[in-house]
């Protein structure tokens, strides 16, 4: 066997375990971006999940309120819905979707903080204290879920579109770029809803 059949043989076969390499790393990188979406979405229905008792608690001392109770319920209804949609197919559409519903929730949610500024008696009631802690503190999980997330979804992204990736990554399936979640109050959200008692 010459040198040259040998050099050539050597070529082929770091070739073929460099497009391994390549492949690897992709799904690597997919997984750990789809996993990162999957601690969203435990922190967002643990949110959703909150919201209904947080109501449930509000209704008694603001009964005349029923219609900014009844918005934030259809608000958080519609971002159930959305997140839905968005864990099946994480694509762009469905994240915009998802962070439309989630600004139209957190501005529910706001008024809905305004108008228990009100209610004195509210403000003390320790199950609505405990609840507002809890929400509080699920609002800071999901931020942090999201900035995971989106850090996942940028390395993915970066190395897709990297050369040569860029050549190989469709015929190994992974045609386009991941969406990142971004809410279009972003900065607003970065901070805890403030519910003051």
């Amino acid at each position: 066997m010459s040198v040259g059949a040998i050099v050539f043989t050597l070529l082929i076969v770091g070739s073929v375990f460099y497009a391994i390499s390549i492949y690897n790393r992709l799904v690597t990188l997919k997984n750990r971006h789809e996993n990162a979406f999957s601690q969203i979405e435990v922190q967002l229905k643990r949110r959703y999940d909150l919201i209904p008792n947080l109501v449930e608690t509000a209704k008694g001392y603001m009964a005349h309120e029923r219609e900014t109770l009844e918005a934030v319920i259809a608000a958080r209804n519609e971002a159930a819905t959305m997140l839905k949609g968005a864990a099946a197919t994480l694509s762009g559409d469905a994240m915009q979707q998802l962070a439309g519903a989630e600004g139209v929730l957190q501005g529910a949610l706001s008024k809905l903080n305004v108008v228990m500024e009100a209610y004195p008696e509210l403000k003390a009631n320790e199950n609505m204290m405990q609840l507002s802690e809890e929400l509080t503190t699920t609002e800071n999980r999901v931020a942090f879920a999201r900035q995971s997330f989106n850090d996942a979804v940028t390395a993915y992204n970066a190395y897709r579109q990297s050369f040569p990736v860029n050549v190989l990554s469709t015929s190994f399936g992974h045609p386009k770029d991941a969406s990142l979640l971004e809410f279009a109050d972003s900065a607003e959200i970065q901070q805890a809803p403030k519910i003051s008692f």
